[in-house]
C-alpha cells in the first residue's frame, strides 16, 4: 500500500470496561462511562485503542480515521452505513454512517472516519 490513514485526527477517551474488551476491536457504550464488546449488528461507539492490564479500563478512539477488519461484502467507498460484525470488526449494514476511504479486499480491511 502506498498510503496510510491510520491515526489521522484521532481523539480518545478513557472508559471502564464491561466484560471482555480487546484492543483494536469495536466497542459500544454499555453503561455510564462504560464500554463493552459489540455483538453482531450493534451500532459502535468507537474502537478500543488500549486496555489496562487488569482489563478494567480502556482508551477508546471516538473520532478520526481507523482501520478495522470487515466481514461479508466489501463496504462501498464514500459515505456508507457500517455496523459491528460481532467479531471485533465491522460490516456493511444499517448502522452508523461513516466515510469509507479505503477497502482492501485481500486483507478484508476497511479504513474509515469514525
Amino acid at each position: 500500500m502506498k498510503y496510510g490513514f491510520e491515526g489521522i485526527g484521532c481523539w480518545s477517551a478513557t472508559f471502564a470496561c464491561s466484560g471482555s474488551v480487546a484492543e483494536g476491536r469495536m466497542v459500544k457504550i454499555s453503561g455510564n462511562g462504560q464500554v463493552s464488546a459489540c455483538a453482531d449488528g450493534d451500532s459502535f461507539a468507537g474502537m478500543a485503542d488500549t486496555v489496562s492490564r487488569d482489563g478494567l479500563a480502556c482508551s477508546v478512539t471516538l473520532g478520526g480515521m481507523v482501520t478495522a477488519s470487515y466481514t461479508g461484502a466489501a463496504p462501498a467507498l464514500g459515505w456508507t452505513a457500517l455496523a459491528a460484525d460481532g467479531a471485533g470488526g465491522v460490516k456493511a449494514a444499517a448502522g452508523r454512517s461513516c466515510l469509507v476511504v479505503s477497502v482492501d479486499q485481500t486483507a478484508k480491511q476497511v479504513a474509515f472516519v469514525l
